[in-house]
């Protein structure tokens, strides 16, 4: 009989939702943003954005409602993706997030901080893609197990100013894919140490 647990550690579970905008294919990004809306992680619940734009001057920033979770994700996921949001000398921006919208027209992420006001948008949302990738994937020494919903449209607005650039459409293994995708229901595992 095939075994239908998986006996490798959980880390963290949630969402990990991101934008990738950039004027051509082939360009670095102009704005990278990660989104994590997290259910569970050794640092609890909570949420964090990681994001460097030319709306934040090229800086890197960070804004949570836990800031040991934003510090967690730091070490243990982010750095992995994406190695500058690894940077914990980066100072955390305390902030609030809500919701808006639904995953069959579009959907807004809101961060609201004292000077803040960052919304976040996918439009266009293709099928979704059930992504599973054990630990060892690509060299990486976590797993992930995912549902993306590629967005042909993504749209970054910080205090009113609009990111330049668009997502980036491409192929993930025969499926119309996008460098903006909502990550829903993101388990990220590792073997048991």
């Amino acid at each position: 009989m095939v075994s239908t647990v998986d006996t490798n550690e959980i880390r963290v579970t949630g969402e990990n939702s991101f934008i990738r905008l950039s004027e051509k294919d082939g360009d670095e990004p102009t704005t990278r943003a990660s989104h994590w809306r997290v259910l569970y992680s050794p640092a609890g619940p909570g949420h964090a954005l990681f994001i460097q734009s030319e709306l934040t001057d090229n800086a890197f920033a960070i804004y949570s409602d836990n800031i040991a979770l934003a510090r967690w994700l730091q070490e243990e996921i982010e750095s992995m993706l994406h190695p500058p949001f690894g940077d914990t000398g980066v100072p955390v921006v305390e902030a609030a997030f809500e919701r808006d919208g639904d995953v069959r027209s579009y959907m807004t992420e809101r961060v609201i901080g004292d000077d803040t006001d960052l919304a976040l948008t996918w439009y266009g949302l293709l099928e979704p893609i059930a992504v599973h990738a054990p630990p060892g994937t690509g060299g990486r020494s976590h797993g992930v197990y995912t549902i993306l919903f590629p967005a042909r449209s993504a749209r970054v607005v910080l205090n009113g100013r609009f990111a330049s650039g668009r997502p980036q459409p491409s192929d993930r293994e025969g499926r119309e894919f996008s460098s903006a995708c909502l990550a829903w229901s993101e388990t990220w595992v590792r073997p048991r140490q």
